[in-house]
């Protein structure tokens, strides 16, 4: 298959500090599936959480309606069941609840077996201070990359 969806969480690296990442499965209805290999979904805003019986679910995901489908389309906003190994779930479920961190998306996907994957990461929320400084450490390496490439002319 002929497959290069890859929708990113542009914001994510900039406002979280990433200490590990998951790759999750996710469970979808209907014709969400279709909207996605279009390319039609966002994570921008969308973040991870737990219900009452240990089960993470993605919140916020935004899934355009398919324009094809009938009246039986989806829910562009639903919550959505994300699936992972029983003794990852357990680590992330302990780590949310004694930390205090989040589980934030930063990719979706699809596979070479054309099923939609969900690249999450256990998220500590970074402070002004800390942006300020990836900023500054972002324009003092593109000032570099500018310096270098004129010398190299």
């Amino acid at each position: 298959m002929g497959n290069n969806i890859n929708i990113k969480n542009r914001k994510a690296k900039f406002q979280y500090e990433i200490l590990d990442k998951y790759t999750a499965g996710i469970k979808l209805v209907g014709t969400e599936i279709k909207s996605i290999r279009e390319g039609k979904a966002s994570i921008a805003e969308s973040f991870c959480e737990f219900n009452d019986r240990g089960e993470l679910f993605v919140i916020n995901m935004h899934i355009e309606e398919y324009s094809h489908a009938t009246h039986f389309n989806h829910k562009p906003k639903s919550e959505r069941k994300l699936l992972l190994q029983k003794k990852e779930l357990k680590k992330l479920y302990k780590e949310v609840r004694n930390t205090g961190l989040t589980i934030i998306p930063l990719r979706m996907f699809i596979n070479d077996r054309g099923i939609a994957k969900l690249v999450i990461a256990l998220c500590k929320g970074k402070k002004l201070y800390d942006k300020r400084e990836d900023i500054k450490k972002r324009d003092t390496k593109k000032r570099l990359d500018r310096i270098k490439k004129a010398f190299n002319n």
